[in-house]
């Protein structure tokens, strides 16, 4: 993975304390934990950090999350973790950490699947892939450049949308592949070429992220709808949560 983006220069990052200050639940063992830094640094959307936790015998354990907050200047990110069975850092999240705790985080990291917020771009993300996704919606709509991004987003079920309302309407186009909500134009079913074609205009940047086998197929997708492989740009959620 890229980690030196084109649009800041290389610097040396540093572990720092992070204090959590609120717990959410977006979905069926899915949580946004809001972490206060103490070396605040503005990330681009798309990027994530890396967590680790300590135990009283030196044992160290971390995982890399994406951030889902956009950047706005305030001390502050929030990380979306899915509790995975034998995590050791996201059974913690949820099952230990609460408001209050002390956790220590370095970044921001990543450069490659970074946006940076000027040019256009078609976003593309299943499951957990929806966390670096939301940053760079949520970065649009907080400079005024919603115009800026498509995004479409591949989850099983109502249930598993996060965020509540803020990825439904324009500019997001939900796809549910095994229940659809009532009412739903669209029935139930895998992410088609019909799904992505009408949202390609040219020029932009396609950010795809989720599972390995989702990420292959929406690539491939893309591709078939004429987008150019030089403007896709992929990350792959595996089992750590990376």
């Amino acid at each position: 993975m890229d980690t030196t983006p084109a649009t800041t220069p290389r610097r040396t990052l540093r572990w720092q304390t992070a204090t959590v200050l609120s717990v959410h639940d977006e979905a069926p063992g899915v949580r946004t934990f809001r972490l206060g830094l103490t070396e605040p640094a503005t990330h681009l959307p798309g990027q994530y950090y890396v967590l680790r936790l300590t135990a009283e015998d030196g044992y160290t354990a971390q995982r890399s999350y994406s951030v889902a907050s956009a950047p706005d200047g305030r001390p502050e990110i929030a990380l979306t973790v899915e509790r995975l069975d034998d995590g050791e850092v996201s059974e913690f999240l949820h099952d230990v950490a609460v408001v209050g705790d002390v956790l220590e985080v370095r970044g921001p990291v990543g450069g490659w699947f970074a946006w940076d917020g000027v040019s256009p771009a078609l976003l593309v993300g299943g499951g957990s892939g929806q966390v670096p996704l939301a940053a760079m919606l949520r970065h649009a709509r907080a400079t005024g450049r919603p115009d800026l991004v498509r995004m479409l987003v591949s989850v099983r079920t109502p249930d598993d949308l996060f965020y509540g309302e803020e990825l439904t309407g324009p500019p997001v186009t939900a796809v549910f592949t095994r229940t659809a909500p009532p009412g739903a134009a669209r029935p139930a079913g895998r992410l088609t070429l019909d799904d992505l074609a009408p949202l390609v205009r040219g020029g932009e940047t396609a950010f795809v992220c989720g599972s390995p086998a989702f990420a292959a197929a929406a690539a491939d997708l893309l591709a078939a709808a004429g987008v150019p492989d030089h403007a896709i740009r992929i990350e792959q959620f595996g089992p750590t949560g990376a």
